[in-house]
């Protein structure tokens, strides 16, 4: 039995996750606005539009690539044969978002594809960057290094910026115990 909005909230709440609920004026469909945290992508942002006929939900994963475009779609393709309930797609400018529509809304339901939303979108966010943005890396690596600016937010494309200088071990400064007064 399709949960009811109330029973979607409580759900998304035992989970800890940050949601805002928008009514459509004049409809029977409710949207969330559900923030996934995530660790190699910070968060990933769902749109969960509930409807009469069912659910479908929506969130963005990467803009638009700059190159390797046939990489980029082949790798997406092939990803799409293992994910449950959602496939990436592209809308209009390019821009790649996975995708689903269910009939139901179970809490198990709504459990699994948020879970394969954020599994694929954090999953595979460093990958879409290294096919479709290895240029803008590389350009990227360089202006920090010139700068002596820090590093440590492109430790995952180490291997693609071979022959520069190591990263620094430690991004973050150390920090002083306070004193108690």
């Amino acid at each position: 039995m399709t949960l009811t909005p109330e029973q979607i909230e409580a759900a998304l709440d035992d989970r800890e996750l940050d949601y805002v609920r928008r009514e459509a004026s004049g409809s029977d469909v409710a949207n969330y606005i559900i923030e996934l945290p995530g660790v190699k992508k910070l968060k990933t942002t769902t749109l969960l539009t509930l409807g009469v006929h069912g659910a479908r939900v929506e969130a963005f994963v990467c803009r638009h690539v700059d190159e390797n475009f046939e990489g980029v779609y082949r790798y997406l393709l092939q990803r799409n044969r293992r994910l449950y309930g959602v496939s990436y797609t592209l809308d209009n400018a390019g821009d790649i978002y996975l995708t689903g529509r269910f009939a139901e809304v179970t809490e198990d339901e709504l459990d699994r594809v948020l879970g394969q939303i954020l599994e694929a979108a954090d999953g595979d966010f460093n990958t879409l960057l290294e096919l479709g943005f290895s240029t803008a890396i590389r350009r990227e690596y360089d202006w920090r290094i010139s700068r002596g600016e820090p590093l440590w937010n492109l430790k995952p494309f180490e291997h693609m910026l071979e022959g520069f200088p190591q990263f620094e071990p430690n991004p973050l400064p150390e920090r002083k115990p306070r004193k108690k007064q």
